[in-house]
């Protein structure tokens, strides 16, 4: 029987030899965890793959921050809570104690609006009571989580768009009196970003109702009549206001001696000024003026039977079925002779 030849296994030969020498091999090819002298197609697909999706995110972060989507981590002293005349005039003691006590527990959920002013410096659009909830709790506690604010920067540049800005988020948020709302549109005028207090209501509460634009052109009067005298304006309700705005431009002086009347008895709560506008107008529609001097106020009594006289500073006036033709006769002769 014929022997059988002994089989070696195949040299491992280098591949650059392996060129060099002639047609590269299967042999020449490395095996086990050497790297080839190539990246395969598969990682270099990979790796344009991962650099496209790191462009993408970066450009949305870009974009993002730009248009003012991106939530930032502001220094609380940075914001400049008078950037804009604000609408609140008043923080109720109970909500912001509530507020506090949920920024303490929860942190802050929703991020207060702001536009870069520069140089580190960011003008408050809205987020007024988180702004002051949180510069309470920064005195109260000293703790540094209270320093910053989340904010979201807007790319605002129109002072009218900030405006609009401020009054979309509370119109949301907020329970704003109508003087409240009179009151921002009556200063922003003045301030020159609307060149009236009218076509300021018309641009700052455009996505309300007409009804309720009619009702907050009616507490301008309101507002620019008895501004200065009021204590608790924001506490006037609805019914009351409007009911006082037909009086002043009924009669321009109703408003000035009811100013005098609010500032001689300086109430001390908004129930008491609320009491004294309410008898003023309850007076004023009986034609008996509460905050009128008393020689201008009207007067009414029977003279005679069948006769009623109705008299105020130069105008008096006869009424009843004893007002004959021969009571007027008499009256002229007797008047002609004086």
């Amino acid at each position: 029987m014929a022997k059988r030849k002994r089989l070696t296994p195949a040299a491992i030969t280098d591949p650059i030899e392996s060129t060099q020498g002639g047609l590269e091999t299967k042999s020449a090819v490395p095996f086990g965890n050497a790297a080839p002298s190539r990246p395969p197609i598969a990682q270099v697909a990979g790796d344009a793959s991962s650099q496209a999706a790191l462009e993408e995110v970066s450009a949305e972060l870009h974009a993002a921050r730009t248009e003012g989507r991106l939530i930032q981590a502001l220094p609380l002293h940075a914001i400049k809570a008078d950037h804009l005349v604000r609408d609140r005039l008043h923080i109720d003691a109970t909500e912001m104690e509530a507020l506090k006590n949920s920024l303490k527990a929860r942190g802050q959920q929703t991020p207060i609006e702001v536009v870069d002013l520069g140089r580190g410096s960011y003008g408050l659009i809205s987020g007024w009571r988180r702004l002051n909830a949180l510069n309470a709790l920064q005195d109260e506690t000293g703790e540094a989580r209270f320093g910053q604010i989340q904010a979201l920067i807007k790319p605002i540049t129109d002072v009218s768009d900030s405006y609009i800005a401020m009054v979309e988020e509370n119109e949301i948020r907020a329970n704003l009196s109508y003087y409240e709302r009179a009151r921002l549109a009556a200063e922003a005028a003045k301030l020159g970003v609307y060149p009236t207090a009218q076509r300021a209501v018309q641009a700052l509460f455009a996505a309300s109702s007409s009804s309720k634009r009619s009702k907050i052109s009616s507490f301008l009067h309101v507002h620019g009549a008895l501004e200065s005298a009021l204590s608790f304006p924001e506490a006037i309700p609805e019914r009351l206001g409007l009911a006082l705005a037909g009086a002043i431009e009924k009669d321009r002086q109703f408003s000035t001696r009811l100013a005098d009347l609010l500032r001689k008895q300086r109430p001390e709560t908004a129930a008491q000024e609320r009491n004294i506008l309410d008898r003023a107008l309850a007076r004023a529609s009986k034609g008996d003026d509460a905050s009128a001097p008393r020689s201008e106020r009207l007067e009414t009594r029977d003279v005679a039977p069948g006769i009623k006289l109705e008299a105020r500073k130069g105008r008096v006036v006869l009424s009843g079925k004893g007002v004959t033709a021969e009571l007027q006769e008499a009256l002229t002769s007797w008047l002609a002779t004086r």
